[in-house]
C-alpha cells in the first residue's frame, strides 16, 4: 500500500506542480514500475529497509523534476543516480515479475539489479578510442553497415566529435568540461558537436552549458555545430552556451574552412521531424559542393541519412541513438535494443548507402531511459581518410 500511495501523491503533486500532461507522463510509467515493483518485493523482503529506500527515491525523483533545476552532488548521489538505477532495474525485471504473477517462483531476481548496477558505473564513464575510418568512391546498394578499413594517408583530418552529452543528473558540468578539455589536448583539425546538450534540469539556465563548453574557446574558429531534437526545447540557452565558447551554430547553414588536412566544407541540417528530404535539399542547393573540399555534413538524426539527397555527404556525422543505448557492444557485439527492432536502422559506428558514409556517435551522456547497459558513452578521436 505505500508503494500506491507515493505514487498517488507523485503524481498529484506533478500535476499541481507542473501540469497535467507531465503528470499523465509519469503516471503511466510509475504505475508499470510499481505493479513490477510490488510482484517482486517478496523476493527481496529479507532487505526491506533498502527496498524502502529506492522506491521512496524514484518517486521523489519524478516529483522533483516537476521543478527541474541543476541539482548539488550530493542530491544526485543520494537520489538522481539511486532513482535510475532502480528504475532501470525494476523495468527490466518485467520477465520474473510476469513469472511470478503466473505463479512461477522468480529465479534469480536479482539479476536485473545487478545489471542495472553495471549500467550506473557505465553510464558515469566514457570510452576514450581513436578510430581509422576510409573513405571511399564505392557505391553501396541500399543502407547498410560499412566496414572502415580502405587506404590510409599519412595526414588524415583528425575529428573529435561530442554529441548527446544531456547536460544533468549522469552528465555534471565538471564531467562535460573534463570531456571538453580532453577534446583540446587531443589537438584535432575540428571538434564537432551533433546536438542535444540539455535534459530538463538544465533547460532553463545558460550558466551551466556556458560553463560546460568553456574549454572549447582555446579551438575558436574550430567547433561547430548542430541542432538536435532536445535543443528545440530551449533554443536561447542552447545558443548563449555555444556562443560564450566561440561555438559555431549551423542551422541549415554552412562554412568552409582550410585545415592542414586539407580544405573542409561543413553543412549543418537542422532537425525536423518532417518534409526532411524536401528541408535538406534546399540547404543543399543553396550551399552547393564546393571542388576539392570534403563535404562534412552535420545530421543529428541518423534516421535522416537516408533522405539526403545521394552525393552530398562525403561524411554524415550523427548521434542521436545514444549508440543503441541498451546491448552487447561491451561484449564485443554490434546488437543493440534499436537493432533488435529495426536492423538496417544506423543506430551506431560506421554506415554506407551509395558514395555517402555516415559516422553514428554512441553519445557522450543519456536521456530518456535511466541507464546506458552494454553500450558505453564514446569519447572518439577519429582520423578521416580521405578518398
Amino acid at each position: 500500500m505505500a508503494s500506491f500511495a507515493g505514487l498517488g501523491a507523485t503524481v498529484v503533486g506533478a500535476a499541481l506542480l507542473r501540469s497535467r500532461v507531465y503528470a499523465l507522463f509519469i503516471g503511466v510509467l510509475l504505475t508499470i514500475h510499481t505493479l513490477i515493483a510490488v510482484e517482486l518485493f517478496p523476493s527481496f523482503a529479507y532487505a526491506w529497509p533498502v527496498w524502502a529506500y529506492f522506491q521512496g527515491v524514484v518517486y521523489l525523483h519524478f516529483l522533483l523534476l516537476a521543478r527541474p533545476s541543476v541539482r548539488p552532488l550530493a542530491y544526485r548521489v543520494l537520489v538522481s543516480i539511486p532513482a535510475s538505477f532502480f528504475a532501470a532495474g525494476t523495468l527490466m525485471s518485467l520477465p520474473w515479475a510476469l513469472g511470478s504473477a503466473f505463479g512461477f517462483h522468480p529465479w534469480a531476481a536479482w539479476l536485473p539489479y545487478v545489471v542495472a548496477l553495471a549500467g550506473v558505473v557505465q553510464s558515469l564513464r566514457t570510452a576514450e578510442e581513436e578510430i581509422d575510418i576510409a573513405l571511399s568512391n564505392e557505391s553501396v546498394a541500399g543502407l547498410q553497415r560499412h566496414p572502415r578499413g580502405g587506404p590510409r594517408q599519412t595526414r588524415p583530418l583528425r575529428i573529435v566529435q561530442i554529441s548527446d552529452p544531456h547536460l544533468g543528473p549522469f552528465m555534471s558540468v565538471d564531467r562535460l568540461r573534463r570531456i571538453c578539455q580532453r577534446a583540446v589536448d587531443r589537438k584535432p583539425d575540428l571538434i564537432f558537436l551533433t546536438g542535444d546538450f540539455l535534459t530538463m534540469e538544465t533547460q532553463s539556465d545558460p550558466a551551466p552549458l556556458q560553463d560546460a563548453l568553456a574549454p572549447l574557446r582555446a579551438m575558436s574558429g574550430r567547433v561547430f555545430a548542430c541542432h538536435g531534437n532536445h535543443d528545440h526545447e530551449a533554443p536561447a540557452t542552447v545558443a548563449s552556451g555555444l556562443a560564450s565558447a566561440n561555438v559555431m551554430l549551423l542551422v541549415d547553414d554552412a562554412t568552409e574552412i582550410d585545415t592542414d588536412a586539407g580544405p573542409v566544407q561543413i553543412v549543418g541540417m537542422d532537425f525536423s521531424r518532417s518534409d526532411r528530404a524536401a528541408k535538406m535539399a534546399k540547404v543543399c542547393d543553396r550551399f552547393p559542393r564546393k571542388e576539392g573540399a570534403l563535404r562534412v555534413v552535420l545530421l543529428h538524426d541518423p534516421g535522416a541519412f537516408k533522405h539526403l539527397r545521394a552525393g552530398e555527404g562525403d561524411l554524415v556525422l550523427s548521434g542521436h541513438t545514444h549508440g543503441g543505448q541498451v546491448g552487447l557492444l561491451s561484449l564485443g557485439l554490434d546488437w543493440t535494443f534499436i537493432s533488435a527492432f529495426a536492423s538496417s536502422f544506423p543506430d551506431h559506428g560506421f554506415w554506407a548507402r551509395g558514395t555517402d558514409r555516415m559516422y553514428v556517435h554512441r553519445g557522450t551522456g543519456h536521456y530518456g531511459f535511466p541507464l546506458r547497459v552494454g553500450v558505453p558513452g564514446e569519447e572518439s578521436l577519429l582520423n578521416i581518410h580521405r578518398a
